[in-house]
């Protein structure tokens, strides 16, 4: 098994609805608090309702931890609820490993709450920093400190959750969200991640090593 861990999300898939009522506004069925179907990974962003895929997966592009959000949902605010999700089986008796030795992830990701997340858990952060907190580091001169370690060969490899993407999209129902509830949803993505797993050739399902 990879020890490395990519993590990313992309735009997820828009919602397929009825109509609303007249006098409605497109999606307040679903986003109003007070009415049943609300909470179920919907938000309006520029392509109307849509839910969000926040994804990690292993060196093979293999997925190893999903987690859904409305569309609107700021990619960094869900990056220790994905950790959280990681489980990785052993080879032989034993907890699954729950902390890869690095996660790569693309700017988005670049904040000193994620890095000093990762800090904790031990992992070694592989995202690249932001224009903006660059710049701002500089013009503090020596007050703004050194630039946060970056492995820009390991970064390379990154393209690899992209290509997960792109397999878990190829089942239609993963592109294009049919389910009203969000736990049929999740559970259609993870029977696609199942079978991405089953189709690997010459893979030991529970062996830990590179």
């Amino acid at each position: 098994m990879d020890r490395v861990c990519r993590l990313h999300d992309q735009p997820g898939p828009s919602a397929r609805r009825r109509s609303p009522q007249k006098g409605a506004a497109a999606g307040d069925e679903l986003e109003d608090p007070a009415r049943p179907s609300a909470g179920q990974a919907l938000g309006r962003s520029r392509g109307g309702l849509t839910t969000k895929l926040h994804l990690a997966c292993d060196g093979r592009g293999l997925p190893l931890a999903v987690v859904i959000t409305p569309g609107n949902v700021n990619d960094s605010t869900v990056f220790d609820m994905v950790m959280d999700e990681l489980r990785v089986p052993r080879t032989g008796a034993g907890r699954p490993r729950l902390r890869p030795d690095a996660v790569v992830a693309d700017k988005a990701y670049s904040s000193r709450a994620i890095r000093q997340s990762l800090r904790r858990r031990g992992i070694r952060a592989v995202i690249p920093e932001r224009a903006d907190q660059k710049a701002n580091r500089l013009r503090r001169g020596k007050a703004g400190g050194r630039p946060p370690a970056f492995d820009r060969e390991l970064y390379k490899a990154r393209n690899v959750i992209e290509r997960c993407f792109n397999r878990l999209k190829q089942f239609r129902a993963i592109a294009t969200r049919f389910d009203k509830l969000a736990t049929r949803y999740k559970a259609g993505v993870h029977l696609a991640a199942l079978i991405l797993w089953l189709r690997e050739p010459n893979q030991d399902p529970l062996s830990d090593r590179p």
